[in-house]
């Protein structure tokens, strides 16, 4: 545990000081990249004007044999395109830890494209030690590189023991971004009986208690997922991080797709993975509040400009807590309209 005082130095001589705030960032959708596609990388520089944040893929659907063509990838996808002009995030997902693969990920990334890099995503974190170790070698060397920003974490839920510790994962480091779920391998991990990437099962329901008549009793598919986004959503948020749902896997499907995405957008998320371009126009509408609520919220925080006291809008009480849920809303609208000038139209903000 590091203690209070401590918590915001550099972890190493020379490295940049720990942000106290994350920077303010839409971040609707992280799109994922395999850079050891030539193909696909040499669309990068289009696609980074339509998405918030590229994502250069070296961990789970990399061939073996593809990981330094992948990793070699990435600096070159990260050299060639202005990121930031676009407002786009950079991310890479490292491989895991365990795997030999990890430290060269690391070592040249940051040595070579480490000032272009704003978060490094670590799969399979069960517990604060991975954090620790991260943030430590990100330190180390983000001061032999003279990186100037520091690099931030995020963590993906994949393993029941990553769930059990999740607090102590978000506050782990100042280096921490957010979390994403990641549905597929905490399945496997936990002993879940389902082969399919996020999304509902149809075998999982809740039935209606027999009629007296006999009559068919009414059934209801129910969220595998709803249980682990709460307590991801809940620790992210005492520690001022951002939650995501990660990947969804049936392309074919995106009434699904957007159901699950919106789920997660109401319990809290901020965004979600985008595996293939469909899913792409899915988190824009889905991450992005209603025109009709984010109107509603407009008058609440104009009726009670400094949230305190109660009034009476369309027959309904408003107090200073729906003024902080209001001021969700309109904060997330505000951030979505200046990335997207059609919807700022939609929302009509000042």
């Amino acid at each position: 545990m590091k203690l209070p005082r401590r918590f915001f130095q550099p972890l190493a001589t020379g490295a940049p000081a720990p942000f106290r705030e994350l920077p303010v960032k839409l971040e609707r959708m992280i799109h994922f990249v395999p850079p050891h596609n030539d193909k696909v990388r040499a669309r990068v520089p289009e696609l980074a004007a339509t998405v918030d944040v590229v994502l250069g893929n070296l961990e789970d659907a990399v061939p073996v044999d593809q990981k330094e063509a992948a990793r070699k990838g990435f600096v070159a996808m990260a050299q060639a395109t202005d990121f930031a002009a676009s407002g786009t995030g950079l991310w890479t997902r490292i491989n895991a830890l365990n795997s030999p693969w990890i430290l060269d990920d690391l070592f040249e990334i940051v040595s070579q494209v480490g000032d272009k890099l704003d978060v490094v995503m670590v799969p399979k974190v069960e517990g604060p030690w991975d954090i620790h170790y991260i943030d430590q070698l990100l330190a180390q060397l983000e001061a032999k590189h003279g990186v100037k920003k520091p690099i931030l974490v995020h963590a993906i839920l994949e393993t029941a023991e990553g769930v059990a510790n999740v607090d102590a994962i978000a506050s782990a480091s100042p280096r921490m971004h957010g979390m994403s779920l990641g549905p597929a391998d905490l399945a496997a991990s936990r002993g879940m009986k389902t082969t399919r990437v996020g999304g509902g099962h149809p075998d999982y329901r809740v039935i209606a208690d027999p009629t007296q008549d006999g009559a068919a009793r009414a059934s209801a598919q129910q969220d595998l997922w709803h249980y682990t986004i709460a307590k991801m959503v809940d620790a992210c948020m005492a520690n001022g991080l951002k939650a995501f749902y990660g990947p969804f896997g049936d392309f074919s499907d995106g009434d699904a797709c957007e159901a699950q995405f919106r789920n997660a957008f109401l319990m809290g998320c901020a965004g979600a993975w985008t595996l293939h371009p469909n899913q792409v126009a899915i988190a824009k509408r889905v991450f992005a509040p209603d025109p009709a609520e984010v109107a509603f919220a407009v008058r609440i925080v104009e009726a009670m400009p400094d949230g305190t006291g109660a009034v009476m809008l369309d027959g309904k009480m408003q107090d200073d807590a729906t003024w902080k849920q209001a001021k969700v809303i309109v904060d997330l609208a505000r951030l979505v309209a200046e990335k997207d000038p059609e919807l700022a139209k939609t929302y009509g903000l000042k």
